[in-house]
């Protein structure tokens, strides 16, 4: 079974948590700012699907992650993840680096990569 990244957000302030094991129970949840964090889901901003949507290209053992994506202070991808059934690699990124890493090439993998305004994308590896 593949593991799912589950990230929650803070409305308030933007901040964001991985989530390990959530809680199941109706009368609880992660707080932030007085408020319940809420989970966000991949893919589902109305934003351009081609910018955001992290793409891959096997070369050897590994794969070179790319998002099509403008790197500005004001509006860049913070990070790009991989997801296997056992782990979950990230590699942080600022403003003025390319959008872009590389990991190993692990097949049925997932990919993610979270843009600071129009938030979590992610694609599978083949």
């Amino acid at each position: 079974m593949k593991k799912e990244l589950v990230i929650k957000k803070c409305l308030k302030c933007g901040a964001l948590i991985e989530i390990i094991n959530d809680c199941n129970c109706e009368e609880c949840g992660i707080m932030c700012c007085g408020e319940k964090m809420i989970e966000i889901k991949p893919n589902t901003i109305d934003a351009s699907f081609e910018k955001h949507v992290p793409t891959y290209e096997k070369v050897e053992d590994e794969i070179l992650v790319k998002v099509n994506h403008v790197m500005e202070k004001e509006h860049y991808i913070e990070w790009i993840a991989m997801v296997t059934d056992t782990s979950v690699y990230k590699v942080k990124l600022c403003p003025e680096q390319n959008a872009e890493c590389r990991f190993k090439y692990i097949p049925n993998s997932k990919l993610y990569a979270y843009c600071n305004k129009h938030g979590l994308w992610s694609n599978d590896i083949k």
